[in-house]
């Protein structure tokens, strides 16, 4: 992410990652926030359980914590307007993501799942479904996907994939420790 103009530091410092197989669906982040070069936290749990009218939704987030639970909380706000559809309520966000002067200037992006659907969300008004059923964003998110498109035709379960693409990831990436938080829906 890019420095603001109040003249905050740059945070970095995520890795998150969504595979779709075997009827069941994986979003797996890591824990680490850094500041420049120094690690300020290990622990970051970004990957959530969304829960609006007993329908259940996982999202993991990159980009600044305090826009992504923005996001989130919108995110939860229109699930309740449309239940059990996920793909209207991230379109929904998504709009007016890109067309409100408060969010507009959010610095975030979402991964999230249903259990049938997987989409990324972005500032840009983006919702998209991923192909080959494996998503992924953040500082290490381009090493997760490619590691993980590199098992999915492995007899591994989703959660093994994400959790040996985040192993890679972790590995490569500076901003990307192995300190996951890991969240199942579906299957």
């Amino acid at each position: 992410m890019a420095e603001r103009d109040s003249g905050f530091p740059n945070w970095h410092g995520t890795t998150i990652i969504g595979v779709r197989k075997g009827g069941e669906v994986v979003i797996a982040g890591d824990g680490q926030v850094s500041m420049g070069n120094t690690v300020m936290k290990g622990t970051a749990r970004k990957v959530r359980r969304l829960s609006p009218g007993g329908y259940d939704v996982v999202a993991g987030f990159a980009g600044s914590t305090a826009d992504a639970f923005t996001l989130l909380e919108r995110l939860e706000a229109k699930l309740e307007q449309t239940p059990g559809q996920l793909a209207r309520a991230s379109v929904e966000l998504a709009k007016d993501w890109r067309t409100d002067k408060y969010l507009q200037k959010l610095e975030a992006m979402l991964i999230v799942s249903d259990g049938k659907d997987i989409f990324v969300i972005t500032g840009a008004g983006d919702v998209l479904e991923p192909e080959h059923d494996v998503a992924a964003i953040g500082s290490g998110g381009n090493y997760a996907l490619a590691a993980a498109r590199g098992m999915m035709d492995s007899a591994h379960s989703a959660e093994d994939v994400a959790r040996r693409a985040m192993a890679i990831a972790a590995d490569i990436c500076v901003f990307t420790n192995g300190n996951l938080t890991v969240e199942k829906i579906g299957g």
